[in-house]
């Protein structure tokens, strides 16, 4: 989990749900990284995307409404957000899809920021 993420989250109590989103945007952001800068992506690194990708696709439009202030707050490229930047890095149907996508690079810290921004209001409910 993402240090500042992981701080976060201390203060919020049992939420599985939460944390599953969680894990599942921690691997998205570590795999794009990895394709990108690495100019390949493997077929492990495939394999990661598809199941990343299903689980997202399945289980983040339940996320979507309360995470759409965060990430509308949140600068990609250094321009004001226009779409769901979680969508956006989603639209690679493939791993080999990321190796040359900059876009879903300047896209990976609106992903961040929208997420620790719900995690902190959550923790503030509490």
């Amino acid at each position: 989990m993402n240090q500042f993420t992981r701080f976060l989250r201390q203060w919020l109590g049992d939420e599985e749900d939460l944390d599953l989103l969680i894990q599942h945007l921690d691997a998205l952001e570590a795999l794009v990284i990895r394709v990108y800068k690495g100019g390949i992506a493997t077929p492990a690194d495939e394999a990661e995307y598809g199941k990343i990708r299903l689980w997202l696709q399945e289980l983040y439009p339940a996320w979507q409404d309360e995470m759409r202030p965060y990430w509308q707050q949140a600068v990609v490229g250094g321009r004001p957000a226009t779409e769901d930047p979680v969508l956006r890095v989603l639209q690679a149907t493939a791993a080999a899809d990321l190796v040359d996508d900059w876009e879903a690079m300047q896209n990976l810290p609106a992903v961040r920021e929208a997420l620790n921004r719900l995690v902190l209001t959550r923790s503030q409910k509490e």
